[in-house]
């Protein structure tokens, strides 16, 4: 069949990929200049299984309401009027009050797990290179309420098979030389099976590959809201813009951005290679992770609700920052590059994967969120196991 893919970042490009490798005649569009320019440029480099919670608890809620006039808060909600946002946090308090946490985690744990399968089988099959690095993700705790909300999730996320494991203060200082100027760490979590790699990097060399050896065609800025009845098959797979484009087939979407930011530092600032850490770290109360990619210094984190709004504001930047001062002393950051984007996030975080409920030919891939480089090749490969049994059917 001739599938349209919408979108050339993660989302986009692994749909296309399981779907040229199922034999289609795949064509993507994508409006930007390159594949990956907006939220698969330069996110936290994280592919997380072991950040697999939802956001729908009670907690967040009353954190979100105590937060909202707070310029640095980790989750700042912006009090403007703001329809859609309205919409989706009422959505929010719904999954919330109905005790979607546990489901929802429990399947994204699980989609998570395959997703990493599928996402090593794309790099080895097709020899791609991406500063990937197998030290898994050490979570780091620096407030001791913190540290027992973690060891009280030990057991959800060992029964569902991503590994959990305790750390003390002695244990957590051992994982990287680099921590040892990082003061009041009360404890930590080890997940060895996660990873990290550079999205954008992943991205590029996957169009590469797209085109060379499966024929997919890509066509950059295109002027189209939505794509004609030339394919039999479209998936639109475009982030934040899902929504729009769905509503012209009929379809609405429960979509809105989370923007979230990072800093990038490259590694001639670090003073000695101990400076810059070597292990990917994840501060929980914080919201704050780190990768080292390469010869660079990933620094992600923060959300806010502000609508459509691509705008890099210092006081948004300046958490990631401090963060980095206080933990890192040694490590100069006065030159960085800064960027924002915008997360496309559903009200019970968690992505949509399937068929129009309108129309018959248009399939969605959408709506990741925060976790779209973990989670996007596993649903990409379940989006083209529910395109390959249609086509079986038809």
């Amino acid at each position: 069949m001739k599938v349209a893919v919408v979108g050339a970042g993660i989302a986009g490009l692994t749909a296309a990929y399981f779907l040229a490798k199922d034999g289609h005649q795949v064509h993507v569009y994508e409006q930007e200049k390159g594949p990956a320019e907006k939220c698969s440029y330069a996110n936290g480099g994280q592919i997380s299984v072991s950040n697999s919670e939802v956001w729908t608890t009670w907690g967040n809620v009353a954190k979100g309401v105590r937060w909202m006039f707070q310029k640095d808060a980790p989750l700042l909600i912006r009090p403007e009027l703001d329809f859609d946002k309205a919409v989706w946090l009422a959505k929010f308090l719904y999954h919330t009050a109905n005790n979607d946490y546990l489901r929802n985690t429990i399947e994204t744990i699980q989609i998570g797990i395959e997703s990493r399968s599928a996402l090593m089988q794309i790099a080895n099959e097709e020899s791609i290179d991406y500063d990937q690095k197998y030290k898994g993700i050490l979570h780091i705790y620096k407030n001791p309420k913190y540290f027992v909300l973690a060891q009280q999730v030990q057991e959800l996320y060992n029964a569902y098979g991503c590994e959990w494991e305790i750390l003390d203060i002695k244990q957590v200082y051992d994982k990287d030389p680099a921590l040892r100027h990082m003061q009041g760490i009360v404890g930590g979590v080890s997940t060895p099976s996660d990873w990290t790699g550079d999205i954008h990097k992943f991205c590029v060399a996957l169009t590469k590959v797209l085109q060379a050896k499966y024929g997919v065609v890509f066509t950059y800025q295109y002027d189209q809201c939505f794509i004609d009845d030339v394919h039999e098959i479209t998936v639109i797979a475009a982030g934040v813009n899902s929504p729009a484009i769905a509503k012209s087939f009929g379809d609405s979407l429960p979509i809105y951005p989370v923007k979230g930011y990072s800093i990038t530092i490259p590694a001639a600032n670090a003073v000695n290679h101990f400076t810059m850490p070597q292990v990917s770290l994840l501060d929980d109360e914080a919201k704050i992770v780190t990768s080292t990619l390469g010869n660079r210094l990933r620094v992600a984190g923060t959300a806010e609700l502000a609508g459509h709004n691509y705008t890099i504001r210092k006081d948004r930047i300046e958490p990631l920052l401090r963060w980095v001062r206080t933990n890192f002393p040694h490590l100069i950051v006065n030159d960085y590059s800064e960027w924002a984007c915008l997360r496309p996030m559903t009200p019970n975080m968690m992505p949509i994967v399937g068929q129009s409920k309108v129309k018959s030919n248009v399939y969605y891939h959408t709506g990741h969120g925060h976790l779209g480089w973990t989670l996007s090749a596993g649903t990409a490969r379940r989006l083209a196991k529910l395109i390959k049994e249609r086509k079986k059917y038809e």
